[in-house]
């Protein structure tokens, strides 16, 4: 497939499908409810002000500073996909880079458009989609949503481990969305690989032949 097509159709498929999904849990979850799937799988329906996993940049100058860092972020990274796939980077390079840029888009949405399409999300009301007088935050400080939770352990420590020993303790804590997931994906894909993605280059001259004079 064509290196551009490729990257494009990479960027949609995870943008449509993370936007899907975080407008179905903003408007049928109550804030901080949560759905069991199996033991290790829940949908926990939360908003953060700021990064990935639920890491935040306090207040709204720190929010705004984050949106605008994105929106940057978003824009040098799609002039150097252009320019790897203008060069015929490998493909594999070109779907982990395209992953990274979908999962930044996904949130980007959130964090410029959410807080004026959207009502607040609380406890016990669901949030409405364009309500009236507005949403709940000014362009570019929307919160973002997050719903995919993973506990594969939950329980007491060892009284043996340092420092947190019988403590409790689940793994993994963290809740993020498609978005988070993409870029991870992609950041992980790029270092298992970056041999193959990025072959180092053979010294000038190192292997031109001797032409041999005859005698």
């Amino acid at each position: 497939m064509n290196r551009l097509r490729l990257a494009l159709l990479v960027v949609a498929l995870v943008l449509l499908a993370d936007q899907i999904i975080k407008f179905w849990v903003k408007l049928t979850f109550f804030y901080g409810e949560s759905r069991r799937i199996t033991d290790w799988f829940y949908l926990y329906f939360i908003e953060n002000e700021g990064m990935a996993f639920g890491l935040t940049l306090g207040g709204h100058t720190g929010k705004l500073a984050l949106t605008l860092f994105r929106l940057l972020a978003v824009a040098v990274l799609s002039w150097y996909l252009l320019r790897l796939i203008r060069r015929k980077a490998a493909q594999g390079l070109v779907v982990s880079l395209s992953l990274i840029l979908a999962g930044a888009l996904g949130n980007i949405v959130d964090s410029v458009f959410y807080g004026r399409i959207f009502s607040e999300s609380t406890a016990d009301r669901l949030a409405v989609l364009f309500p009236e007088g507005g949403g709940y935050a000014p362009l570019l400080h929307g919160r973002v949503v997050d719903y995919l939770y993973f506990p594969l352990f939950e329980g007491f420590l060892p009284q043996w481990v340092p420092i947190w020993g019988g403590d409790y303790f689940i793994f993994f804590r963290p809740i993020f969305n498609i978005a988070d997931a993409s870029i991870t994906t992609g950041v992980l894909l790029i270092v298992l690989f970056q041999r193959r993605f990025f072959p180092p280059e053979k010294a000038a001259g190192a292997a031109q032949p001797t032409r041999q004079t005859a005698q």
